[in-house]
């Protein structure tokens, strides 16, 4: 009897030991940026004129109900948007306030990096994720970011890399 309960004691202790090794193991790189707000486009930012580090805004305004998101220093990125859709005034014509009408979005990571001593704006994109015509999507993906990454900033877009929605309010 004493045995058995020495070994029990002995494997759960063993558990102990691993799992927290594991979980560090598994969860991979440290958090970078994580965010529970989100601006959308609006103006002066439709468009290519006001680009925000070299991201042109989509053509007309955007609102967005909801977003949170995280960004980790292995590259992992994981945004939830509810509600991105066009804004409910004009100039956005009266038949498409309020809807979505791109099928998928995509998040673009904007980095303040160096290359060659200079300093640089690195921007890198996820693959795209589906969206509703409510405007909700998740995107979960890995990239490459630079190092270092300094000041990074969360875009979700349109697949052509026109942004709707920014980290910040």
């Amino acid at each position: 009897m004493k045995r058995r309960l020495a070994q029990l004691v002995a494997s759960v202790l063993a558990g102990f030991l691993v799992l927290p090794v594991a979980a560090a193991s598994a969860g991979g790189g440290r958090k970078l940026l994580s965010f529970d707000e989100m601006a959308p486009v609006t103006e002066p930012y439709t468009g290519a004129a006001n680009a925000v580090r070299a991201v042109p805004g989509g053509g007309l305004p955007w609102e967005i109900e909801s977003a949170h998101g995280e960004l980790r220093s292995d590259g992992r990125v994981q945004v939830t948007v509810e509600g991105l859709v066009l804004a409910r005034r004009a100039p956005v014509p009266s038949g498409r306030q309020g809807t979505n009408p791109v099928p998928a979005f995509k998040a673009v990571v904007s980095c303040m990096s160096t290359s060659q001593g200079a300093a640089t704006t690195v921007n890198v994109a996820t693959a795209t994720a589906p969206a509703t015509p409510d405007g909700d999507a998740v995107i979960k993906d890995r990239i490459d970011l630079p190092s270092p990454c300094l000041a990074p900033i969360v875009f979700v877009t349109s697949p052509d890399g026109a942004w709707f929605a920014v980290t910040g309010q």
